[in-house]
């Protein structure tokens, strides 16, 4: 239900058909209202059905659908997902259904889609920053998404070689021509996205808007730069890998999926193994135990509602082959956790914040260093949305 305050001349605001529908600004670069998550592109198409399950036209469909039919206007792919596949069926279903400019689409380029393309014998113009990569991307990516615009473009990551210069000015030049709208940027240290934002507001040029990269309960070290320069630059998060590719689950999930194992997919894992580590196992013991408490139906919505409530303008990318599983995320949305038990799930791993966090903090409170000296008073950072009672 909608919190906005009805005003005097206009009809009362529509109710949303699920807490997905409740949408919200993207970030203060970035004047777009998404949904609260982002259904991931990753897994739509059946080109690498080895590693992430297969998903027909049917199935992808059927999933999109829901997605739509609940409210998610936000979809994140990229031009090498599922050698191009993720990109044409999500084109095929927009046009189909008629309801392209509802949505709100998030490519990348960077990554090697032509890797697996026996027909094209020279590949190294089809991978990395650069403003030929740049185009010719762009131009697939428009091709199989049939639109003429691109809501969010990506950088994938970087590759250490293209200079901030071309880079900015050739992704301003494609929001110039109309192509992109706006521009976000993935997997690259926080010290090269601040210099090339700041290259681009000192250069009248588009900055960047929202920042992809892996964060979870296992893995926090997004926090100890990626977050602060977000919050100081005002850009929005996408984290990806927020479940571990299914891999946070209960014992008793486990045990239910070892069984059923020849039907699951094997996911893209450092060592291409499906079975959960130590942390994973870790992790899903204090989710679980959460979960219990706040009454959760799943610790994987527990987990999404962690990242949700840690830090403004969160937008998690949860990619699913299910539409149940689809539904069991969105109870995220409805989850309220306290500050201790924000704090008890941090507390099942041991977190290094690094140098020089330990020594002045992450600036979200008193570094203690003036306060020696001192008595203060802190002015509030901005908090994340917390679920409407």
């Amino acid at each position: 239900m909608s919190s906005a305050k009805r005003h005097p001349f206009l009809p009362p605001p529509p109710n949303a058909p699920s807490p997905l529908g409740q949408y919200r600004l993207l970030s203060p670069r970035a004047s777009i209202r998404v949904s609260p998550f982002q259904l991931g592109g990753m897994s739509i198409g059946t080109a690498w059905g080895q590693g992430m399950g297969e998903m027909t036209r049917e199935s992808s469909f059927e999933l999109l659908d829901a997605f739509y039919e609940l409210g998610g206007n936000f979809i994140d792919t990229a031009v090498n997902y599922q050698d191009g596949t993720s990109e044409e069926l999500i084109g095929e279903w927009m046009e189909l259904r008629g309801n392209r400019d509802q949505m709100v689409i998030a490519t990348k380029y960077s990554g090697p889609w032509k890797q697996h393309d026996n027909t094209v014998s020279q590949k190294v113009h089809y991978i990395g920053n650069g403003s030929k990569a740049r185009h010719l991307a762009i131009n697939a990516s428009l091709k199989r998404l049939r639109t003429d615009y691109i809501d969010i473009f990506y950088v994938h990551f970087y590759d250490w070689e293209t200079s901030v210069e071309e880079l900015m000015t050739n992704l301003h030049n494609l929001v110039i021509s109309g192509k992109v709208l706006h521009l976000g940027i993935s997997d690259t240290p926080a010290w090269f996205v601040a210099k090339a934002n700041q290259y681009a507001i000192d250069h009248g040029k588009t900055p960047f808007c929202i920042y992809q990269g892996h964060w979870s309960l296992t893995d926090r070290s997004f926090e100890r730069e990626i977050i602060p320069m977000a919050r100081d630059l005002g850009l929005a998060l996408a984290p990806w890998g927020v479940l571990e590719a299914g891999r946070l689950r209960t014992n008793a999930e486990d045990q239910a999926y070892k069984e059923n194992i020849a039907k699951q997919r094997t996911g893209f894992t450092q060592d291409g193994k499906p079975e959960r580590n130590e942390r994973e196992i870790i992790v899903a013991a204090v989710l679980e135990k959460v979960a219990a408490e706040v009454s959760a139906k799943s610790i994987q919505a527990v987990a999404v509602a962690y990242h949700l409530q840690k830090t403004p303008y969160v937008f998690p990318i949860l990619g699913s082959r299910k539409v149940e599983n689809l539904k069991k995320n969105i109870e995220a949305l409805t989850i309220t956790l306290s500050k201790e038990q924000i704090e008890y799930l941090e507390s099942a791993l041991p977190f290094d914040p690094g140098f020089p966090n330990w020594l002045i903090g992450d600036g979200t409170g008193s570094s203690g260093m003036i306060d020696a000296f001192a008595p203060m008073t802190i002015w509030p950072k901005a908090e994340a949305i917390k679920p409407a009672q």
